[in-house]
């Protein structure tokens, strides 16, 4: 048992949907976008077509097997909360007369890099716009490296009541809330914090096809042989667990610690860890407390192969456990673990 904030609470699990995406034909990659995960061979001839397209152009290094990552526009907006349009368009009201009595305070230049604070709410006009078909939605999520240092995201878009929700057919700007929940953050116009990925129809994948999938070519292990079908946890996906056991130095996950110093996101491999993380020791029950308003990184008891015509996402909550977020960055790409003997597993962020 994991007590959340004090209170008793299941094992600590989560959800892993599985989402098909349909192989595209080399010589029309658009033809077959029904019922999948849009590939990106599909997603560049979309940038082609200027269905998806970005001031400056798309790079190369946006190209994910199934996704896109997106940039940070040129100026970030110091906002007193978060909001959603619902009723009107964002542009429109991103000005001082506009929005200074509501919600937006000043604005930040992230030409030259600049610091968000920690605790703060800020919104960014991403580079990407969408003109979508009627028959493509979409859905976007912050990348690993965000959700790993507690960087909180939500794409906005205009007309529209849901968070990371692109509904079929938008045509229009995108917009980025960043919450530095533990750290201060340096960050720079470019810079790639989130990722979308498009979808035709119902990409998730049922719990018998999931079970059919899980025989034909095993997606969890533990301890190095596949997990039997028998002992799958199915309910609308996949559940995973929380290892409590940890590595053999008995460490079963970090803890963020409570320091005021910036953290640059443009400087990959440059830090400490133990600068900005505290390890988390293995129990002589096995059990864990998450104290309240903290932020742990803790891994899965099973190991994760999705196969290449798949891909897969965790959801963020449990409701049987609260208020507790168990994970920031949820989009496994196709192919994430496969391979020889190349199961991986899986991160759980954690904020109690």
């Amino acid at each position: 048992m994991i007590p959340s904030s004090g209170r008793n609470c299941q094992p600590v699990q989560k959800a892993l949907h599985l989402l098909s995406v349909p192989l595209p034909h080399r010589k029309q990659p658009l033809q077959r976008h029904a019922g999948g995960v849009l590939a990106s061979q599909q997603l560049r001839a979309l940038v082609t077509k200027r269905i998806i397209s970005g001031k400056p152009a798309i790079e190369e290094r946006q190209y994910q097997p199934a996704s896109l990552d997106l940039r940070l526009g040129e100026t970030a907006y110091r906002m007193l909360s978060s909001f959603l349009p619902e009723q009107w368009a964002i542009s429109q009201r991103l000005t001082i007369s506009d929005l200074l009595p509501e919600l937006l305070m000043y604005e930040i230049d992230l030409r030259k890099g600049a610091v968000l604070e920690q605790g703060r709410v800020y919104l960014i006009p991403l580079m990407e716009s969408l003109a979508l078909p009627a028959e493509i939605g979409g859905k976007t999520n912050p990348k690993s490296t965000t959700g790993r240092v507690d960087v909180f995201t939500r794409t906005i878009t205009d007309f529209q009541a849901r968070f990371d929700d692109i509904r079929p057919g938008y045509r229009g700007r995108l917009f980025l809330e960043v919450v530095p929940r533990s750290f201060s953050v340096r960050v720079n116009a470019g810079m790639c914090l989130n990722q979308l990925r498009l979808f035709a129809g119902h990409p998730m994948v049922a719990d018998a096809g999931l079970r059919d999938s899980h025989r034909r070519d095993p997606l969890l292990y533990r301890e190095g042989k596949p997990l039997p079908p028998s002992q799958l946890s199915l309910k609308e996906g996949v559940f995973l667990r929380v290892d409590l056991k940890g590595n053999e130095g008995g460490i079963v996950g970090f803890r963020a610690k409570k320091i005021s110093k910036i953290l640059d996101m443009s400087r990959l491999a440059h830090y400490d860890p133990t600068d900005f993380w505290e390890p988390i020791r293995r129990s002589r029950d096995s059990t864990l407390l998450l104290e309240p308003e903290e932020f742990y990184i803790l891994g899965s008891k099973e190991r994760i192969r999705i196969p290449p015509n798949y891909a897969a996402e965790m959801v963020a909550y449990e409701a049987a456990c609260g208020e507790l977020r168990t994970h920031y960055a949820g989009f496994f790409d196709p192919g994430f673990g496969y391979g020889s003997a190349s199961w991986r597993f899986a991160r759980m962020m954690c904020r109690s």
